[in-house]
């Protein structure tokens, strides 16, 4: 509890009843390496909250390929936002690439209490501004534009000490190139 009360305070300061309100929400969950926290088609209602391990979210191509496009390691929030705040089923799966310890919550009733806590609101404005404006942006177009190169070098930034974790053909589909692109590119640098 105390590492998701730590990650609320990066984002500003929460009123304790407001807090405690939160905490009421929050149920653990443990998923073994390879179960799904969401899969693909499913109308998505929680959150989950990353104490302890790795989930990635993904989708299949048209080819049958999968496509990473996001990781969600220790103090990150995972879930399909646009699926929930549009009540459409997810075109993402969400699944665990190690054993992991989440904190989940739904996110329909967080977001009654954002109209019953205006601090718990301003959590959730923040939350949005950063993820889904100011971070999103320089991602997309690093996508169209960049190199696979640039891009290797850009997700070592975004997830400092994550590729031990993870296994090649994992990072070469978040790169949206091959494995053998990718071990080109590290034999470089």
């Amino acid at each position: 509890m105390e590492q998701l009360r730590a990650k609320f305070k990066t984002y500003g300061t929460l009123s304790e009843e407001a807090m405690e309100d939160l905490l009421k929400l929050l149920r653990p969950h443990s998923y073994a390496k390879g179960d799904y926290f969401l899969q693909e088609g499913q109308m998505p209602k929680n959150i989950a909250f990353v104490v302890k391990g790795l989930l990635s979210q993904y989708y299949a191509s048209p080819d049958g390929d999968m496509v990473v496009k996001k990781f969600f390691p220790e103090n990150h929030f995972a879930g399909s936002l646009p699926a929930m705040l549009t009540r459409s089923p997810s075109i993402f799966a969400i699944k665990a690439l190690e054993p992991t310890e989440t904190l989940e919550y739904n996110f329909y009733d967080f977001k009654s209490l954002t109209e019953k806590h205006r601090d718990l609101a301003a959590f959730y404005i923040r939350y949005m501004e950063l993820h889904w404006i100011i971070e999103k942006e320089p991602l997309e177009i690093s996508f169209r534009y960049d190199n696979a190169k640039t891009r290797y070098v850009n997700f070592l930034k975004e997830y400092p000490n994550l590729e031990p974790r993870l296994k090649q053909h994992e990072i070469a589909s978040y790169l949206g190139i091959t494995p053998t692109q990718l071990s080109r590119i590290r034999a470089e640098m």
